[in-house]
């Protein structure tokens, strides 16, 4: 049998259960390009090896890719599909020494200006939607594709309320914004308002002229764009960054910094955090509090305080 058609049988039966698949579906798709258009037990070990690797080293895709690949060969062997799977044996140990690209205020406020200077190049993508999106993506931290999920119906701006209905693990939240956000994006919705909207309150908030959502390559495309523009690059000539959704991380370090500068209870305000970011563990939310030079001198400032008062009091 054709690897698509098995491919096509699981996904089928993926969905069926109730699951959106979306990630997965299109790892595999990716798959069966890469393998041709061949039996699924004829799939060579060494091509799976190359999808596998990808760009030539070694990331958190490989282990990402594998594991939906274990999980649809268990499912191709267990219905008969397959006899063995092409997958390698040995699994590669991964050490992450990625350190996510954190904006200065200055960064932020040049690659705004850039946004700005769309509007005498030829785009596709309205100006106004991408300063939009990027607002909130810096001022709530959101992951993009919750952002561009966003509907008319999911944004109260007249109480501050953002709902979020495609977070990852498929996790519904609401989400509160400062009311100066809420007025900057009030204005791009009296914009937006004069574009199509062919669904009605289901339409999509950050849109293109003619009502389409914006898309992600779209988007990821013009951010390049405009951090070159703006000169805001990575110092040590990563390909990778600075990413959008680096501007995650740039908000909840910028907050915990906020805090320690505030004096505030960081270690009990990370778990507000937690929830506000949509983290599934409050681990994931913590790596942030070792991120930057200056957080991590907030950090030593207030344990050297700390310190201070113990000793006079000894």
């Amino acid at each position: 049998m054709k690897l698509t058609t098995v491919v096509s049988k699981y996904i089928l039966l993926q969905r069926s259960s109730g699951m959106r698949f979306i990630t997965t579906a299109q790892v595999l798709e990716f798959y069966c390009r890469a393998m041709g258009d061949i039996d699924v037990s004829a799939v060579n070990p060494q091509t799976v090896s190359r999808f596998l690797l990808g760009k030539g080293r070694l990331t958190r895709t490989w282990h990402q890719k594998h594991g939906i690949l274990k999980s649809f060969y268990r499912f191709a062997i267990g219905r008969g599909y397959a006899t063995a799977s092409p997958l390698p044996t040995i699994t590669p140990q991964f050490t992450s020494a990625f350190t996510p690209y954190i904006y200065s205020i200055d960064e932020l406020r040049r690659i705004m200006a850039a946004i700005l200077a769309l509007r005498n190049r030829n785009t596709d993508v309205p100006p106004p939607s991408v300063r939009a999106l990027v607002l909130l993506l810096y001022g709530t931290g959101f992951r993009l594709s919750e952002a561009l999920s966003l509907t008319f119906a999911d944004v109260n701006l007249r109480n501050g309320v953002l709902t979020i209905r495609d977070g990852k693990f498929y996790k519904e939240r609401l989400v509160t914004i400062s009311q100066r956000l809420a007025a900057e994006l009030d204005v791009y919705a009296r914009q937006r308002g004069n574009w199509p909207c062919r669904l009605g309150q289901g339409s999509a908030f950050f849109a293109m002229r003619d009502g389409r959502a914006l898309k992600r390559d779209s988007i990821e495309d013009i951010w390049r764009r405009v951090c070159n523009s703006a000169a805001v690059r990575a110092a040590d000539g990563a390909t990778e960054q600075p990413r959008l959704h680096d501007l995650r991380h740039t908000f909840a370090v910028h907050r915990l910094v906020a805090w320690y500068r505030e004096g505030a209870d960081v270690q009990r305000l990370v778990y507000f955090l937690q929830v506000y970011l949509g983290h599934e563990k409050l681990a994931y939310t913590q790596r942030y509090l070792t991120m930057t030079p200056e957080l991590l001198g907030q950090a030593n400032s207030r344990f050297e305080r700390y310190v201070a008062t113990e000793v006079h009091h000894v």
